[in-house]
């Protein structure tokens, strides 16, 4: 199981500091969750805050980019730039989602895009064969503390019989990635449903223990 620490729940203060802290503690990856404001109620960072953080931490740390904007197709390349190694955006946002699929890869990203809870697996049957990763949020995005929707458990599942029947006809793997509620008690149930990307942000960053402590937590969870 991949996982991908949002950095969204982390110290904002002490940011670079706090990213570095999730290195230490042996992750490869930083789960980036940007907000407009416009698609989403909440507004959070954008590129200045990434291209920083991306000029203090390691070259080989993987910059997962997961843009919750309405303006995606104007301004990707400004995510490219600043640093992200990979970017997702909402198939509910984008007009032209094989457009822009196609131009984030030319510019030498890998690329998803994201479902919300009540979008259908259908709206991105004829895309999957051009996709590196489908994220499925388990909330809906934008909003706090909300619950874990296990409804997502149909959709993850014909998602993974899509990309199993794709791969056993020599098309792409696609890794299934979840956002939103993860925690030690649901990890491994997830990763039964096909999930093998995990987004964690209060499993990880809190104060009942370090990133090192918690994401050990995380582990026996998947080892149950």
């Amino acid at each position: 199981m991949i996982i991908a620490p949002s950095i969204l729940t982390a110290d904002l203060s002490n940011l670079a500091e706090s990213c570095q802290q999730a290195i230490d503690a042996g992750l490869d990856r930083l789960h980036l969750d940007v907000m407009d404001g416009n698609f989403v109620p909440n507004m959070t960072f954008g590129p200045p805050v990434i291209k920083s953080l991306r000029e203090s931490l390691s070259k080989d740390i993987i910059f997962d980019a997961h843009l919750m904007i309405s303006n995606a197709e104007e301004c990707y390349m400004d995510y490219v730039n600043a640093g992200c190694d990979h970017i997702s955006v909402h198939v509910e946002a984008v007009t032209h989602l094989h457009r822009l699929v196609t131009a984030i890869r030319d510019a030498g990203a890998t690329v998803g895009v994201v479902l919300n809870p009540s979008t259908s697996i259908e709206s991105i049957t004829e895309i999957l064969p051009d996709l590196d990763l489908v994220l499925i949020m388990s909330v809906n995005p934008g909003f706090g503390g909300q619950s874990f929707i296990s409804s997502v458990e149909g959709k993850i599942r014909r998602l993974k019989s899509l990309i199993d029947n794709q791969v056993a006809n020599g098309g792409r793997p696609v890794q299934i990635q979840i956002d939103g509620g993860i925690k030690a008690h649901n990890i491994a149930m997830v990763g039964e449903w096909g999930v093998s990307n995990c987004v964690v942000g209060s499993g990880l960053f809190n104060d009942r223990g370090t990133i090192k402590e918690n994401l050990q937590i995380l582990h026996t969870a998947l080892e149950v």
